[in-house]
């Protein structure tokens, strides 16, 4: 089994679980209650708990595949080296998919929500000048340095939690108990698809197991650092729902931009909807700052392997020392996407993306299992391949509610891919000859 060099395992499962925390609770839970409102009113808990029995399973398979595919590259090495090239490729392409569909998202709510209180962010032409400031603004810092798009994340933790923390524990005198009540359950068909859009506020947790080389006793450790996260998210995310639901009621649908906000503000007075906004915003806009830090690393990792033969994408800056061009080529790929969608049709197309790759790391675990293609033991999922099985039957159901549109989509991209990796595969023969 491979060792990290001069890593010290000082992680305990306190420390990871705080990790995948941070990583999970991101911009999405700041826009999507009322949207999930809309489509199953106070029945909408259910969606949560689908969504979180999900992503459990979901990282215990990155666990296991993450403890015996020990290379660089994440989902794309796990996939690759179960299933071979194509299918790592396409895992690959997907991550970058539904990481640029997902900055594309946030940045619309973002501008969304300042459109609520300052109406000239409404305005078309001032909406795409300052969605360009934004990705370009990061990516410019960026580039001139990791220490400085280190230093715009750090704070973003407290800065998020906290206001969510004082709504569910103060906004509770606001409730009221009938607002609550599930007349009718949903169907199934209703859940899957609600689920769908909810999921794309569950993404990232494998994001925070990266840092798996500095885990103390990691067998142990991963899969419990992993039960007290995403519990912790389900639970916090429980809670945001019902005081909203509670709170406004049927109105809630009604508050697509700010439904956090707007709970606060009736339930705490301006303070609480100032804090909540705001709040809000610098969630956003630090979720923002760590995505064009860290996804257009992928971009250049995946040019770096020669996965996508564009050489350009892997130069690093001779004086930043960062992947300059593949920043920039992220934020105005990221900002095109942005330009031309919406939050809801951005966030179910970004789910479809990551859910496709979270498929390819449940069947490399069963395919590594099988086949007993790596020489690492590392951690063991108890109960044979129950839970990666279970998994993508849930992903595959999950997948089957995607909207018409969205489907098409989705379906689209998968045959382009597919026929640019022939060309790619074609090419380099070609060279090689």
């Amino acid at each position: 089994m491979k060792q990290d060099e001069g890593l010290k395992r000082s992680i305990g499962v306190f420390g990871l679980s705080a990790n995948i925390i941070n990583v999970i609770i991101g911009a999405g839970i700041f826009a999507l209650p009322a949207v999930i409102a809309s489509k199953m009113g106070a029945s909408s808990i259910i969606a949560f708990i689908a969504c979180g029995i999900l992503v459990g399973l979901v990282m215990l398979c990155f666990a296991e595949a993450g403890s015996k595919v020990t290379i660089t590259g994440g989902p794309y090495s796990y996939i690759e080296t179960a299933f071979g090239k194509y299918p790592g490729f396409l895992g690959g392409i997907f991550i970058i998919c539904g990481t640029l569909f997902a900055d594309a998202a946030v940045s619309n709510a973002l501008v969304s929500m300042l459109a609520t209180t300052y109406p000239i962010f409404a305005d078309a032409w001032v909406r795409l000048l300052l969605l360009f400031i934004i990705f370009f603004g990061f990516a410019t810092i960026n580039v001139f340095g990791l220490k400085q798009g280190i230093g715009l994340v750090k704070f973003n933790t407290l800065a998020k939690l906290i206001p969510l923390l004082i709504l569910v524990t103060l906004g509770w005198k606001g409730v009221n108990s009938e607002n609550l009540v599930i007349e009718n359950m949903p169907s199934l068909t209703t859940i899957g698809q609600t689920s769908l859009i909810l999921f794309f506020a569950f993404q990232g947790a494998e994001t925070g197991l990266v840092v798996g080389g500095e885990v103390k006793k990691p067998i142990k450790t991963v899969p419990k650092a992993i039960l007290i996260s995403i519990t912790f998210v389900v639970l916090i995310y429980i809670l945001i729902q019902s005081v909203c639901q509670g709170v406004l009621g049927s109105t809630l649908p009604s508050f697509k931009a700010t439904p956090l906000a707007e709970t606060a503000k009736v339930a705490l007075g301006a303070v609480g909807f100032n804090l909540l906004f705001f709040g809000a915003m610098v969630s956003m806009f630090g979720y923002m700052s760590g995505a064009i830090l860290n996804n257009p690393r992928i971009l250049y990792a995946l040019a770096r392997d020669k996965v996508l033969p564009i050489p350009f994408l892997s130069k690093i800056h001779k004086v930043f020392t960062t992947p300059a061009n593949a920043i920039v080529a992220y934020a105005f790929i990221a900002f095109t996407i942005a330009a031309t969608g919406n939050f809801t049709k951005l966030a179910v197309i970004a789910s479809s993306a990551m859910l496709l790759a979270y498929l390819g790391v449940t069947l490399s675990v069963i395919k590594l299992r099988l086949t007993n293609k790596t020489e690492s033991k590392g951690f063991k999922i108890p109960g044979g391949i129950t839970v990666p099985i279970l998994s993508a039957c849930l992903i595959i159901y999950f997948l089957t509610n995607i909207p018409k549109t969205e489907l098409i989509t989705t379906l689209s991209m998968l045959a382009v891919l597919s026929v640019i990796y022939v060309l790619i595969r074609f090419l380099l023969k070609e060279k090689l000859n």
